[in-house]
């Protein structure tokens, strides 16, 4: 079915509010799940939206996020995120290093603590709104095998890094480590799609298609041993630096009962810190231009530089409505039930 994203977040606020978040939080939540909605990543939408709610329920993800400041040193920070929102951390998390480097260039908050916060992007951009560069990674639950192994311990761990790109919507990368996002083998699930062979193993080791299969098991990383190496790096950085919790210790946001442990490494960049912004973001038109006047090789039509597909994708889907899955509207229409929420927006 189609929906108005502004309908869409409403109701989604209002079942978070429901649940015991301050209205403003509420809304954070609901826009950033609404938002990777439009920028077509419905693997990290609003069919999160129960999962999260599902947390608070089981006291795993505190409803009234309070954060405190362990380190506040200049351009370093470490900030305890006490099992709150992690949406609410992220943003505060983020505020405080733009703050930083606006002040000393370059400010890093280490995240300890915290829950899942949706797409990664939502975040790198504030920061590219700031003029500055910013970068965000997050641990999540084992995933993928180490290489060479056939048992799930290292998360997908997933990075952010964008940039303002002048007349441009920002160049922006937002990726895990395995394959493909857990979350997009969840949307298969939810549309009865069967999955690539090449994303994930069952339990015997072989390559599936089925979405269930590859959710109880292993999902292959990219580039193979690469993929696996740059994950356990992340976790370097997001849960061994922040005193989160780091491989198995980490619980994904379906794992309701158990809390999620996950670490978030931010940084911000001040790029006139290091050149006049002007400068910069004609340098990133450039880079554009040259990458969009690559010759087409056989089978494509056009060259898109890192955040363009998320540019295109929302200016369309705020013009037609976003289309949801139809198990996506059924969860949301229970969890609506369940908190005593009216949604004729999803009838």
């Amino acid at each position: 079915m189609r929906i108005e994203p502004a309908r869409l977040r409403d109701v989604v606020g209002r079942m978070y509010t429901a649940a015991g978040l301050p209205p403003a939080d509420a809304a954070l939540v609901a826009h950033s799940l609404v938002q990777a909605d439009l920028w077509g990543h419905s693997s990290h939408g609003v069919m999160r939206a129960p999962w999260y709610l599902d947390r608070v329920r089981a006291g795993m993800m505190q409803a009234v996020t309070q954060a405190e400041w362990l380190v506040d040193a200049g351009a370093i920070a470490v900030l305890h995120g006490h099992d709150g929102v992690g949406q609410v951390i992220a943003q505060q998390a983020m505020r405080h290093a733009i703050r930083a480097a606006k002040a000393h260039g370059v400010g890093i908050v280490s995240v300890r603590e915290s829950n899942h916060h949706g797409a990664l992007g939502y975040f790198t951009r504030m920061a590219a709104a700031e003029g500055c560069i910013g970068m965000l990674v997050a641990n999540g639950s084992p995933a993928m095998a180490p290489w060479g192994g056939r048992v799930k311990v290292v998360g997908n761990n997933p990075w952010s890094i964008c940039a303002p790109a002048g007349r441009h919507a920002p160049m922006m990368l937002d990726i895990a480590n395995t394959s493909v996002a857990r979350g997009k083998i969840f949307l298969a699930r939810q549309k009865g799609q069967p999955i690539p062979d090449s994303w994930a193993l069952d339990e015997t080791g072989a390559r599936t298609t089925d979405p269930v299969a590859a959710l109880a098991d292993v999902i292959q990383p990219m580039a193979e041993h690469k993929g696996y190496a740059i994950s356990a790096m992340m976790d370097v950085l997001a849960g061994a630096l922040s005193g989160s919790g780091m491989l198995t210790e980490v619980n994904g946001p379906y794992q309701a009962s158990k809390r999620s442990r996950s670490g978030h490494f931010v940084m911000a960049l001040n790029i006139a810190a290091f050149g006049p912004l002007a400068v910069f973001e004609a340098r990133i038109e450039a880079m554009i231009a040259e990458l969009k006047a690559t010759p087409l090789a056989p089978g494509f039509e056009q060259i898109l530089y890192p955040g363009e597909f998320e540019a295109v994708n929302e200016a369309r889907h705020a013009a037609e409505g976003l289309d949801l899955p139809e198990q996506t509207v059924l969860d949301l229409r229970k969890a609506a039930a369940d908190w005593g929420v009216t949604a004729e927006e999803l009838a």
